[in-house]
């Protein structure tokens, strides 16, 4: 029987920015802030943009409050993605090697931290911790795909 198929990829494009702080960890804690807090600026803008857009007027008040959104969301994407960037390198360090585990163990620390931090239910903390070493994973299962 024939077959047809469809192969392919897609790439994005690729942004290097280097900041040196002199220490690996930091450098890969930094880069991580950056490179994803700028994304999650980004998601901000469109979402304010198609708000906007959606409304069909603009005004001084919302281009602030647009700035503000975005200011925050780009600083809390970042934030969790250095933290995980930062805990993935040490558990690399602490295990002496670099595997799936170390993108687990990461993904769950900075899960149960980032919802230490916004609450204290217990179960809460766990199920946050459970759901970023699955993320986590799954990402570098996926990775490691390609």
């Amino acid at each position: 029987m024939p077959r047809t198929g469809f192969k392919g990829s897609l790439t994005g494009p690729r942004v290097d920015v280097m900041v040196d702080m002199g220490n690996p960890f930091l450098n890969l804690t930094v880069d991580g802030f950056l490179k994803i807090g700028t994304v999650g600026a980004a998601k901000a803008a469109v979402e304010e943009t198609y708000n906007i857009a959606k409304t069909g007027s603009i005004s001084q008040h919302k281009l602030e409050h647009s700035l503000k959104k975005m200011c925050k969301e780009g600083a809390y994407w970042g934030t969790v993605a250095g933290v995980y960037v930062g805990m993935e390198y040490g558990m690399a360090r602490v295990r002496g090697t670099r595997d799936w585990k170390n993108a687990m163990l990461g993904g769950a620390l900075t899960g149960a931290l980032v919802s230490a931090a916004s609450n204290s239910n217990r179960d809460k903390i766990v199920m946050d911790a459970i759901a970023g070493g699955a993320i986590a994973t799954a990402a570098e299962i996926l990775n490691s795909l390609s």
